[in-house]
């Protein structure tokens, strides 16, 4: 007779620690245009293949190819090498701010490396009034909609540029204008948020969508299954974005539940999900399309899984060598987004090296340039902070009496 079991404890571990070889071979993959395209008012419950494929269209030498090519259509060139300029803007000025850090000018920053063509891609396909709901790493949004990357370097260091004048940390932002609600320092608030928005919008008869972002890690939150209760309830235009780069600040996804695709958890609530490769422009913006098209048509909210791999650190307050290969970035089979947008470019004679390389000193020109502006009006280690009565304003439409008497107490 077989005895019977006890129970034990499962504690998830990474499939590689520094020193030994990095593995991927958990991650569910797909060939490049392998995976197809469902129409949009597709019923959720039949997206639940879609969470365990993986949406492609580049493939290795560069070339469009399957269904979700042919959904997105023939996109101009100008409108590619817009997109692949708008990385190369990001990752440069994230390189910028790291080394702004390093010289003790500015507090804390999280870079984006890696990841750029999920925000570049994604913000593409918005249109004026939508709103995206983003945490600390979703700068390429701002640079692909072009907002004034001088105030957010003044954010950054603390001066008069500032738009939210010393009431966010850096690098939480605010940009209404461009779509960007204030960054919640609290992760998955971001989910709450945007669902609740949506709803608003759709109460108030307009056609606009939100836009939450979340990484993989922030799926461990009550947050992020109290935002798939409303979503699924209300049915309101949301494109729930979960960007899974493998990594949380120390603790792989796997600590999160990832021992299955995280876009898995959406079909308990009755929602639609697909998984995405996150470092294939031409797939964020085919399958930006199609989710915003369906939120905006009225077909309720969707999660979309982002595939991607964090390459750098998770902000300059951690060491990822402690806890991962040094490695394991350059071993991400899915590749740098922007070699494979450049590749592709190349590919359908639009691009060249030469181009290349002329594109990369321009940016990095333009980002000097305005960080020499921005550092002009003062850093964390050279003055130039926000006027002190900027805490008191800005804060209530109508000034409460005891706020009042403080201010008047401190003298400003």
């Amino acid at each position: 007779m077989t005895q019977p079991g006890r129970p034990r404890l499962r504690v998830p571990e990474p499939p590689a620690r520094p020193g030994q070889s990095p593995r991927f071979d958990h991650i569910p993959m797909s060939p490049a245009g392998a995976v197809g395209c469902p129409p949009i008012d597709v019923d959720p419950a039949d997206t639940k293949p879609f969470a365990y494929q993986l949406i492609r269209i580049l493939d290795d030498a560069g070339k469009a190819v399957g269904p979700w090519a042919d959904y997105l259509g023939n996109v101009d060139a100008d409108v590619l090498r817009r997109g692949l300029r708008d990385m190369m803007k990001t990752r440069f000025l994230d390189k910028r701010m790291l080394l702004a850090h390093r010289q003790g000018k500015t507090t804390n920053y999280a870079a984006s490396t890696g990841e750029e063509a999920i925000t570049c891609g994604f913000q593409r396909m918005l249109s004026p009034g939508d709103m995206n709901f983003p945490t600390y790493r979703q700068q390429g949004l701002l640079v692909a909609s072009g907002y004034p990357l001088e105030k957010f370097m003044g954010l950054q260091f603390g001066n008069d540029l500032d738009p939210v004048e010393g009431k966010n940390l850096p690098p939480m932002i605010s940009a209404r204008d461009y779509g960007y609600f204030t960054i919640s320092g609290n992760l998955a608030t971001q989910y709450v948020q945007s669902v609740g928005w949506a709803m608003a919008s759709a109460i108030s008869g307009d056609d606009k969508v939100a836009a939450g972002w979340i990484g993989d890690g922030a799926a461990a939150e009550g947050d992020f299954h109290s935002a798939l209760l409303y979503a699924s309830v209300y049915r309101p235009p949301a494109v729930l974005n979960l960007i899974n780069n493998q990594w949380a600040i120390s603790s792989f996804v796997g600590i999160a539940g990832g021992h299955v695709p995280l876009a898995c958890r959406a079909h308990g609530y009755g929602l639609a999900s697909i998984r995405v490769d996150g470092n294939d422009f031409l797939a964020v913006m085919a399958a930006a399309k199609w989710a915003i098209a369906r939120a905006r048509q009225g077909h309720g909210a969707i999660l979309i899984e982002w595939v991607t791999y964090r390459a750098a650190a998770h902000s300059t307050s951690d060491d990822p060598t402690v806890y991962r290969p040094k490695e394991e970035a350059a071993a991400w089979p899915l590749g740098d987004p922007i070699e494979r947008l450049k590749q592709h470019l190349v590919a359908i004679g639009e691009w060249s090296d030469e181009r290349h390389a002329q594109a990369q000193g321009e940016v990095e020109e333009e980002i000097l340039g305005l960080q020499k502006l921005a550092e002009s009006h003062g850093t964390m280690i050279g003055g130039g902070s926000a006027p002190l009565s900027a805490i008191f304003e800005k804060v209530y439409k109508d000034m409460p009496e005891h706020i009042r008497r403080q201010r008047q107490k401190a003298g400003i």
